[in-house]
């Protein structure tokens, strides 16, 4: 079995030019942990949440699926929001998707890509919900568009979140954000499909 041991030798080198660079960053690091963002992102290794936000280790709590999606019954997603809200106190959630998203692409396709079809069943679903915005769009549109939709559902999915929903019936200042990253120039576009605790409408508040 090979070893990848260039890319222990490419960690040394990382390591030595930060400790050369701020000499106790590490220490300070490993004391503490209070980002005050949970990153809910895609898996996809061009999207890394720290770099895009120009924010250093310690800033950003990451969560990343295919196609950032966020489903009730996804324990480990749910956990980390739990783990975020309650524990680490963040005060914001951010839903980042992305064009050019391979998930969204294949969601959008007619054939069977194996069990990741289970996972796409919540992207077609976005597409079911919103069937008469994609009538006469050309191929590329019906992509970032679905990138955009997706987000916004996401963004729903996690004010539902019985986490969420308590944090904002305890008084908690948390804010939930719906962001696009474009791949192609590498600049974050804010879909404005977001919700704060002091904007719910007071039927929801008062639940």
């Amino acid at each position: 079995m090979k070893t990848l041991k260039y890319l222990f030798e490419r960690n040394f080198i990382w390591s030595k030019s930060v400790r050369k660079r701020e000499p106790v960053f590490f220490k300070n690091l490993s004391k503490q942990q209070a980002p005050e963002y949970l990153w809910i992102g895609c898996s996809d290794s061009r999207v890394p949440a720290n770099q895009i936000v120009n924010l250093p280790p310690g800033e950003v709590f990451v969560h990343r699926n295919i196609a950032n999606v966020v489903v009730h019954t996804d324990l480990n997603c749910l956990s980390v929001i739990q783990y975020a809200v309650e524990v680490l106190k963040v005060k914001h959630i951010i839903i980042c998707g992305h064009y050019g998203c391979g998930g969204i692409t294949a969601a959008l396709e007619n054939h069977e890509h194996g069990l990741i079809d289970n996972w796409l069943r919540h992207i077609k679903d976005v597409i079911r919900f919103n069937e008469e915005q994609f009538t006469g769009l050309e191929h590329q549109a019906k992509l970032d568009l679905l990138c955009e939709l997706n987000v916004k559902e996401q963004v729903t999915n996690v004010c539902n979140t019985t986490i969420v929903q308590n944090a904002w019936k305890q008084g908690r200042k948390l804010s939930v954000h719906g962001w696009i990253y474009n791949i192609d120039n590498g600049i974050l576009k804010d879909l404005e499909s977001g919700i704060a605790s002091d904007v719910m409408p007071e039927n929801e508040q008062d639940d």
